[in-house]
């Protein structure tokens, strides 16, 4: 397939710009298969989710933590920098986007700062080609607690507020690393989750370090030259053996959030139960782990627009996006959601 089968049109009053009063105050789209491999589509309230599923099923959590990740400084010539971390590579070192009238060049020293006035400097050391790799004089988490600024996603257009800074972390954030939300995981608060507990549904958590490339454009129109970048992820033995037991119960395995999706499927890919990832999911791939996904409104031309896609079939997301735009649905980060059952074989 190609880049253009996954764009589609949407009004920008349709970005959610704030959260909700509530969590769980969100609308829930229910993508629910016939026979035929097409979907019902059904408009439901978030709290609904409790009717969606069943004594037995297990959700799975990515417990990610949004990190400070926006550094703001300058360079040695007196030029601007904005510096946004895509992920920790040791205790003081970094892969980062850069944002500057000319990218500072490597070996060269950019002075960090914020608000109180305080400074550090950052070495320039590597590039790959998309990302800077920057040396930070002491521990990177130590500094980004002092000097960063909570990286609100490119198309919520606010300054990051108090607001901000509870809502977008999700209730089971607890392993700091990712510089965006799991954002299917925001709807959650920890009554819905002891209702759900409550209805014999449990759930566990893995952790996925979201990185900035989750809001990187894909530019090749044909998507088999499309590079995917690497998120860090690690899955406890515990939640494999609830996964295991689930599906030996007869239940299904609910993937919290496209990136915990791809940390199960990374899984079931390799054997391995942690390590770096870039599987890239489009339509035809065959799905081992996640039977069903509660998932946000993704960005046209997105690989997440793609992997929901291969989950649930294109045409049937095609005809849920087109839904959820005339019924006045919020999109993206602090928008409404999805509940997608998986397509055992995707409609191409």
């Amino acid at each position: 397939m190609q880049l253009s089968d996954f764009n589609y049109e949407l009004p920008n009053d349709l970005i959610a710009q704030h959260p909700l009063a509530n969590r769980t105050d969100s609308r829930l789209l229910e993508l629910v298969p016939d026979e035929d491999k097409h979907v019902q589509l059904v408009d439901r309230q978030f709290r609904e989710i409790l009717d969606l599923v069943k004594p037995g099923d297990l959700l799975v959590f990515n417990d990610t933590k949004v990190i400070p990740a926006r550094l703001h400084g300058k360079k040695e010539t007196g030029g601007i920098v904005e510096l946004l971390i895509e992920r920790i590579s040791g205790e003081q070192q970094a892969w980062v986007q850069i944002r500057a009238s000319k990218v500072p060049k490597i070996g060269s020293i950019v002075e960090i700062h914020n608000q109180a006035g305080e400074t550090f400097d950052v070495e320039m050391i590597g590039y790959d080609g998309r990302f800077y790799e920057v040396r930070f004089p002491e521990n990177v988490f130590a500094l980004l607690e002092r000097f960063g600024e909570l990286p609100l996603p490119p198309y919520i257009e606010h300054q990051p507020d108090g607001e901000d800074a509870q809502r977008y972390q999700t209730v089971v954030a607890k392993n700091p690393g990712a510089v965006a939300a799991p954002t299917a995981g925001l709807h959650f608060d920890e009554l819905i989750l002891q209702q759900l507990h409550d209805l014999g549904v449990n759930h566990v958590a893995l952790t996925l370090h979201v990185g900035a490339g989750t809001f990187t454009p894909v530019r090749e129109e044909d998507l088999s030259k499309h590079k995917m970048h690497y998120e860090w992820f690690s899955i406890p033995e515990s939640t494999l053996q609830a996964i295991e037991e689930t599906k030996r119960g007869g239940g299904r395995i609910i993937a919290v959030g496209t990136t915990s999706l791809r940390a199960l499927e990374s899984q079931a890919i390799s054997g391995q139960s942690g390590g770096q990832t870039n599987l890239f999911i489009t339509p035809g791939f065959q799905f081992k782990t996640v039977d069903c996904l509660l998932t946000n409104f993704h960005l046209p031309k997105s690989t997440l627009l793609m992997l929901v896609s291969a989950f649930a079939g294109v045409d049937n997301i095609r005809s849920a996006y087109q839904h959820a735009i005339q019924q006045q649905y919020r999109f993206f980060s602090y928008g409404d959601a999805m509940f997608l059952s998986r397509l055992e074989t995707t409609k191409l």
